[in-house]
């Protein structure tokens, strides 16, 4: 009895190359990808009720693009201007380069990192007196956050998008046909049992990256059985592809 069929909780890779394919490749794998979560914008007026104007703020921060097309989903909805005075501070040159979808690019005040949150400390602080407003999912990393408040800067942070559960179980009737399903994320995991209540986890394995992910598949009651990353395997598919080496090998006489 072989590893056959494998679900994995994200979206088709865009690229042949991706090391999904390679896995496939490998071990004859047949695989099925699907994302278990989807993005649902904050509605404007559920976004009134925190009492959050976005003109009393001077500058932006903006952490990727989905963080961008909500800001300005929800400055369209609440019929607010956006000043071309308003300041942009993005993670990265591709989240900037993104804000042309919605401005005048040439002619804003724009600033960006190179990646990674605390590239972004010397910029955040020669503009250390601006009102910098953060729009997040309600599912975020608290990296940004505790920079901000290590440079005492004055922000807010706001929910203009969260994640929430995918319906999975059209196009997926019968979960248990795959032979491992991997998780990627904890509201990916809880999505398993809302799309399959009477989910069972039996003899399927389950995959999961990252701590909060692992801890989540643990608390509704699921065996872990490949976790990632670790100094062995920093990626999943380096971890699936050690399991199915190993799993196959045990179970090549049954």
């Amino acid at each position: 009895m072989k590893i056959k069929k494998i679900l994995v909780s994200q979206p088709k890779p865009t690229t042949e190359k991706s090391p999904y394919f390679d896995l496939a490749e490998e071990f004859g794998l047949k695989l099925e990808f699907k994302s278990f979560i989807k993005v649902e914008g904050v509605p404007a007026k559920e976004f009134r009720q925190e009492r959050i104007n976005i003109l009393d703020y001077s500058a932006i921060v903006f952490t990727s693009r989905m963080a961008i097309d909500h800001f300005f989903r929800m400055c369209g909805e609440m019929r607010v201007a956006v000043p071309d005075t308003m300041k942009y501070f993005c993670i990265s040159e591709a989240v900037a380069f993104y804000l042309q979808k919605y401005i005048v690019y040439r002619k804003r005040k724009i600033f960006y990192g190179d990646k990674e949150v605390k590239d972004m400390t010397k910029i955040l602080l020669k503009h250390k007196t601006e009102r910098f407003l953060i729009p997040v999912s309600d599912v975020h990393k608290e990296n940004l956050i505790t920079l901000m408040d290590e440079l005492k800067l004055n922000y807010t942070k706001a929910v203009f998008y969260r994640t929430v559960a995918a319906d999975v179980a059209k196009d997926i009737p019968d979960v248990k046909e795959y032979d491992i399903i991997a998780f990627y994320t904890p509201v990916g995991v809880r999505s398993l049992l809302q799309n399959y209540p009477d989910f069972k986890q039996e003899n399927t394995i389950i995959a999961a990256f990252g701590e909060a992910t692992c801890l989540a598949a643990e608390e509704i009651g699921l065996r872990v059985d490949v976790k990632a990353p670790t100094p062995q395997a920093p990626s999943m598919t380096m971890a699936l592809e050690q399991f199915i080496k190993a799993y196959n090998k045990e179970n090549k006489s049954k």
